[in-house]
């Protein structure tokens, strides 16, 4: 055999082997009917179609604030441990200010002790913790009235003790926040917080209240306006997670492969192929661009894959309307000059390797 028959053999054989596995991803068309199995994996292809589309707009339902949430209305204040009280009663500076009228009225506050009672002089404790201000004038102009004639008074809190909401995750700011005579909407104590809006998952906040967790997308309220409707109380957690837990993963034929977090709920197929650079416009297959959903348990439950024709102007259309999902895998597949150059730059090494071995057979029966 001479070196020429020796190269075309080898060619032969790998040609042959090329038609059953091409080096690198690949996956296309011709290998997926409607219905079927993909490497002993049950999948249903889909193609992305104007009519898809609106199926899944009818089916979308608007953010929308829980009945909890959206009916709780925000209570009078009630004091609580810790508040200190500004107590004045009028025409009597000595029950206003024993410390001295030149003193700061911190210093003249009435502290509301560990077991929720108020001393004050004439009328001695007082049960304040769970009174609102107003109940707690009422009680102690009544109990003063003994020994003051018709007392005039008057009550504020001038600092608050360990009533809080409490704030977790992918904010600036996570200190607590006193909850005061002023009522605070999750708008406000979000705004006071700040939002790390390059790590922030802003759909999948969670608002914890009496034992209970209610999932909002913040994003998708805000633009309803919604945050401002839900009022915060006492003993509320609010928890914004990390967008890294959340991605889809951009594979194939792009400029740079990668798995995109989510910072909002509705990331569209256009933005996903966006943040990796976009299809690679040499070795990217227009009509090979496909979504992968459902790969949690492929030999049980069929995974969907759902294919766009990028080829043609309207899928730029298409894909800015395609909702990508956390966990979706979005494949682009390689063009066929592509494949069968990846096939030659594994054959030309090889083909080297058999010119050699023949120059070396020739050399040695010379």
């Amino acid at each position: 055999m001479n070196k020429r028959q020796a190269l075309v053999i080898a060619c032969a054989a790998l040609a042959l082997h090329a038609c059953i596995w091409a080096p690198g991803q690949h996956l296309s068309s011709m290998d997926l009917t409607r219905q079927g199995s993909l490497d002993g994996a049950r999948y249903q292809l889909v193609p992305i179609t104007p009519k898809l589309l609106a199926m899944d707009k009818s089916t979308t339902t608007p953010a929308t604030v829980p009945t909890e949430l959206a009916t709780f209305k925000p209570e009078p204040y009630r004091i609580g441990v810790g508040d200190s009280l500004y107590i004045t009663v009028w025409e009597h500076p000595e029950l206003t200010s024993p410390a001295g009228s030149q003193q700061q009225p911190s210093a003249n506050g009435r502290l509301v002790r560990a077991d929720g009672t108020l001393f004050y002089p004439y009328v001695g404790l007082l049960k304040a913790a769970g009174m609102t201000v107003e109940e707690l004038r009422a009680e102690l102009t009544r109990r003063l009235a003994t020994y003051v004639e018709q007392p005039q008074v008057d009550m504020s809190v001038i600092s608050y003790g360990n009533q809080r909401i409490t704030l977790r995750g992918a904010f600036v700011k996570t200190d607590p926040l006193p909850v005061t005579v002023t009522p605070m909407s999750l708008e406000q104590a979000i705004g006071a917080a700040q939002v790390n809006a390059d790590q922030a998952d802003l759909s999948g906040l969670v608002l914890t209240r009496d034992g209970h967790d209610y999932h909002l997308d913040l994003e998708a309220l805000s633009r309803a306006h919604g945050l401002g409707e839900i009022w915060l109380k006492a003993g509320d957690q609010i928890y914004l997670p990390y967008g890294d837990r959340k991605e889809v993963y951009v594979l194939g034929e792009v400029t740079r492969p990668a798995a995109v977090p989510f910072k909002t709920g509705d990331m569209m197929l256009s933005q996903a192929l966006g943040r990796v650079g976009g299809l690679n416009e040499v070795t990217a297959k227009g009509n090979a661009v496909y979504v992968i959903r459902g790969v949690e348990d492929m030999e049980k439950t069929p995974a969907t894959i759902y294919q766009l024709s990028a080829q043609s102007p309207t899928a730029f259309a298409l894909a800015s309307q395609f909702p990508v999902h956390p966990g979706d895998v979005v494949f682009v597949g390689p063009a066929g000059v592509t494949r069968w150059n990846r096939f030659l730059s594994q054959l030309l090494p090889l083909s080297g390797l058999i010119s050699n071995a023949a120059s070396a057979k020739s050399n040695l029966n010379n």
